[in-house]
């Protein structure tokens, strides 16, 4: 049984035969992960600070309900006018050795936040951001990224335009659990909605996408209201921690508790490692996980 200062949640409906057979079989070799980039955008509101949350289609290892995310791609190594800290120094934020790699997750946070929702951190400058996203042209960019008919970081350079990674704020690595079948090395990130953009569905491709009061998530979390809002045959009747992976809820309870969208990105947090394991509770499998401490965007930042 795991000690006080662990998390349990539950395993995803989806995922339980695989835990049934990980207990039956410890020693098998776990799947490679997939190295993948989310990203958390925040905007304030009279209800607490907002996220925007979306519905993923099939079994993704980042959770039926998630937040703007994806794997990287080969070509998010390819050249791109760079705004805000050199890779080097985003490795060192993001706790990692390789600042290639680093480069590679910032690339894929940006390119996938504005593949799903049309947000897109980018400007002609270091000052400059994109002022407005709107527009079927736009629209028509994202369909093409989503579907790999073209590239994000050439649709940029032709637009004279550059990635705006001042904008991104480092949060935390999660690695999918041993036993899970997709397995992500997701490195999660923060980033406030720009002013003049607005967040939209993927046309062809969304289902449902809205912005939620963390508060609000978390205090219904017991309830199926969420799942039931979305509506589909696997969310309706399903709690918070059976949409949504650790990582998810556990940054809900943050992003919650944070004085605003500033106070939650400039609060110091250390480049921690999440490594989910599967326990067995009382007969049933769980995931349990050792999360860091503290209250995020407190009044005690910077003093």
């Amino acid at each position: 049984m795991p000690n006080s200062t662990v998390r349990l949640f539950p395993v995803a409906p989806a995922d339980r035969v695989a835990a049934q057979t990980w207990f039956e079989r410890p020693d098998r070799t776990p799947r490679k992960p997939r190295l993948a980039s989310s990203v958390v955008l925040l905007r304030d509101s009279p209800r607490g600070t907002q996220t925007y949350l979306s519905y993923r289609r099939g079994e993704s290892p980042l959770g039926k309900v998630a937040f703007p995310g994806g794997s990287i791609e080969e070509n998010d190594d390819a050249q791109v006018a760079w705004y805000g800290p050199a890779p080097a120094l985003w490795a060192k934020s993001m706790g990692a050795d390789d600042a290639r790699l680093a480069r590679r997750h910032v690339v894929a946070a940006i390119r996938e936040l504005f593949e799903e929702t049309g947000i897109l951190l980018a400007g002609p400058d270091e000052s400059t951001l994109l002022e407005s996203n709107r527009g079927p042209e736009w629209m028509a960019a994202r369909t093409a990224i989503a579907t790999q008919e073209a590239s994000f970081l050439e649709l940029l350079g032709k637009r004279g335009l550059g990635l705006r990674t001042d904008l991104l704020r480092p949060l935390s690595n999660w690695h999918s659990a041993d036993f899970a079948l997709r397995r992500f090395d997701t490195r999660y990130f923060a980033a406030v909605q720009p002013v003049g953009q607005d967040a939209t569905l993927l046309e062809g491709k969304g289902v449902w996408a809205d912005w939620k009061p963390a508060a609000e998530v978390i205090a219904a979390r017991d309830s199926t209201e969420l799942g039931d809002e979305i509506g589909q045959q696997d969310t309706t009747g399903l709690t918070l921690g059976e949409l949504v992976v650790p990582a998810v809820e556990l940054t809900l309870e943050k992003v919650a508790s944070a004085r605003g969208c500033i106070a939650y990105l400039s609060s110091r947090r250390p480049a921690a490692v999440y490594q989910p394991e599967l326990v067995e509770v009382d007969g049933k499998p769980c995931v349990a996980v050792r999360p860091g401490g503290g209250t995020e965007g407190s009044s005690q930042h910077g003093r």
